[in-house]
């Protein structure tokens, strides 16, 4: 006999309370414990045994499964004798092995898909029985039957701990689970985690992906009309605790959800700034209730995209489409965007005329080639890649001229005289082509890079959806690890040593006021400059390559206004001043790029300064050591060199002496006073 419990082939049996055992009408054979030669006291502590006390059933029933861990399977609840509460109550209980008896037979309903699914059932007569004792009114469970024997291979310890009856996530995993899911990560990286919270080896937690794919997914299977009532709940929530959050959302006939927006603080505070050019993508859905999303998003002075809000709809019309911008537009205090890049979509489209209308509204270009593939792949066969290649010399051109002329050859050459797709980009042309965009301000937003980022950040939330009601929660988890993670990218740009090429002075000037992915921006138009030459015309400038003999860019410059511009746009387009622009004012000895082509928006602001200000701008206590705390700062960097100690002395003279024109009332003068402590 093997000294392995799994291996064992045991079969014991009380003759005082005989009866047989049905598994699904198979008996059991049992026999007395007199006939086996395996010694009790070896077995005791390990083996199940005629005659073990249990004070519970469920004792009884924890103990043999922990001995039918060790074997390799796992058991069941079978039968009972007896009910509670009835005569005697229960009075023998039948715990059998996981592959006990046969599945029955289902019956096949027509038109009905039925699931072909192999059972593991294979009428295994492994079991043990206890029964009740009551003696001077103590209760008791005895063993009276144990089968150990099996018609199937048992697994090995490194396989059993798969079998569902071993498989567990505790209360604080599935905590540590859900906290997880609001960040967005995919489950794989949840189980990774948890290993390594745990210190165990990969793949020996207690449960596995499909058991957190399944606790994620019961967070779904709830009445709709409970989680749109703990959605409004969740809103509400957040908006006790932080006033500044905002939402909206409308009912229809029946008080049923019909559509909800929402803004974070720290969202509307960012819009402040870099709202000027927006991205709302409407390309994804709220799997979990089904609702089209769209989302809100910009990028700040760091080149790192920023989340500005949400909304989810249940229909995509030109009344929800409304609704919408009009709940954003209420959250951003009335303030519309100059530029909003969406997908194709005609009613938003129309939506944005009706409620946007000084706001310039453009395709996102990442959208737009994201359906070239299911739209030319199979027409244009092996031809598809030269198409594409060409599709974006075209879109990258700067004159409407040279795009008409390029894109009516593209079409002969390839074909594309009757492609429909072909015909729809070209009538939309304008929205999403370069040279038609190019006086209005983008943001860079039509980089291939930017709309990666983007992306990046909406599947942030988007890949780890639960309820309605925590996604809020969700999104505003992951909107603060990306306020987080923007502030670490802030530092660690404001630590790099930034190299400067040219030695212009308008270089070291731009690098001080300029953030380092912005002054990067500029710094590249600095670098090409000084490959151009300037001729002074009636009517401005002509500034062409060196290497070029006709052809060029005017640039129109009033020196005393601080007033410049150049007919390629760059400025208008991306909020850089361009090569040419800068040769002119180099030429015109500027030794400082104007104030008014350094944009706020690019500028090294901190937006957690202006958050703090605002929000603390009826204390002034509070403000004058915000102050103190500015100014420290201020000296700071100012030190760090000679050019930067003069722009400093320079700057804060004027701003003194602005100050001090400021007349200073009676009244706030007593305000002032009253916030001051006294000691009495």
């Amino acid at each position: 006999m093997s000294d392995d419990p799994g291996q064992m082939l045991l079969i014991y049996d009380d003759p005082s309370d005989q009866r047989s055992l049905s598994l699904d009408d198979a008996s059991s054979t049992e026999e007395s414990p007199d006939d086996n030669n395996l010694s009790l006291e070896a077995l005791h502590n390990a083996i199940p045994y005629l005659g073990q006390i249990f004070l519970t059933h469920d004792a009884a029933y924890e103990f043999y499964s922990t001995f039918a861990k060790r074997c390799g399977f796992s058991i069941r609840r079978h039968r009972t004798e007896g009910k509670d509460g009835v005569g005697k109550g229960l009075t023998r209980r039948y715990f059998v092995c996981h592959r006990a008896g046969n599945t029955p037979i289902k019956t096949l309903s027509e038109g009905k898909p039925q699931r072909n699914r192999r059972s593991s059932r294979c009428g295994c007569q492994a079991y043990l029985r206890i029964s009740k004792l009551t003696e001077l009114g103590s209760t008791e469970w005895r063993v009276t039957g144990f089968a150990n024997h099996h018609n199937h291979e048992l697994l090995e310890p490194n396989q059993v701990r798969f079998l569902p009856a071993y498989r567990s996530i505790s209360d604080a995993d599935k905590s540590r689970i859900l906290m997880f899911s609001k960040t967005g990560i995919s489950v794989q990286q949840m189980m990774r985690l948890l290993e390594l919270e745990k210190c165990v080896e990969p793949g020996f937690l207690p449960f596995t992906e499909k058991d957190v794919r399944n606790l994620l997914q019961s967070f779904k299977k709830l009445d709709p009309e409970d989680e749109n009532i703990d959605f409004l709940r969740m809103c509400q929530s957040i908006k006790e605790k932080d006033p500044n959050f905002k939402f909206e959302f409308t009912l229809d006939a029946n008080d049923k959800l019909e559509n909800i927006a929402w803004s974070y603080a720290s969202s509307i505070q960012s819009y402040e700034i870099f709202g000027d050019a927006v991205v709302f993508d409407t390309t994804h859905r709220l799997s979990a209730v089904e609702m089209p999303l769209g989302i809100w998003v910009g990028v700040n002075n760091y080149g790192v995209p920023c989340f500005f809000g949400c909304v989810l709809l249940r229909d995509e019309n030109l009344r929800s489409w409304s609704w919408a911008l009009q709940a954003f537009t209420g959250f951003m205090n009335g303030k519309a965007p100059q530029t909003i890049l969406t997908d194709h979509n005609m009613c938003l489209k129309e939506a944005i005329a009706g409620e946007m209308p000084a706001t310039k509204h453009a395709l996102c270009i990442w959208m737009v080639v994201g359906k070239f593939p299911s739209w030319f792949n199979a027409g244009l066969g092996e031809r598809y890649n030269d198409w594409k290649a060409e599709f974006y010399r075209l879109y990258h051109l700067e004159s409407v001229e040279e795009f008409e002329l390029g894109w009516r050859d593209m079409v002969n050459s390839f074909g594309l005289h009757t492609n429909r797709h072909i015909n729809n980009l070209y009538a939309s042309r304008s929205l999403w082509s370069l040279p038609y965009l190019r006086s209005h301000f983008l943001a860079g937003m039509t980089l291939t890079g930017r709309s990666k980022a983007i992306n990046a950040f909406i599947q942030r939330f988007l890949s780890a959806q639960t309820r309605l009601a925590h996604f809020v929660e969700q999104v505003a988890v992951a909107v603060d690890f990306k306020d987080q993670a923007t502030e670490q990218q802030t530092m660690q740009q404001n630590l790099q040593n930034i190299s400067l090429k040219t030695g212009a002075p308008m270089e070291s000037h731009a690098a001080s006021v300029l953030t380092p992915f912005a002054f990067s921006k500029l710094q590249e138009q600095l670098v090409l400059a000084a490959h151009y030459a300037s001729f002074q015309m009636d009517d401005g400038y002509l500034v062409r390559h060196h290497t070029k003999l006709d052809g060029g860019r005017k640039v129109y410059w009033v020196p005393q206004e601080g007033i410049i511009s150049c007919s390629c746009q760059l400025f208008e387009f991306s909020g850089f001043l361009c090569r040419h622009a800068l040769r002119v004012l180099s030429t015109g000895n500027c030794f400082q790029v104007p104030d008014r082509y350094l944009p706020l928006r690019w500028r090294r602001i901190s937006t957690s300064f202006s958050k703090t200000f605002r929000s603390n701008a009826e204390d002034h206590g509070e403000r004058v050591q915000l102050l103190q705390n500015l100014v420290s700062t201020l000296v700071s960097e100012a030190a760090k060199s000679k050019e930067r100690l003069d722009i400093a002395t320079e700057q804060t003279s004027i701003l003194l002496s602005r100050i001090r024109e400021q007349p200073v009332s009676s009244l706030a003068l007593r305000d002032i006073s009253s916030s001051v402590p006294r000691n009495f």
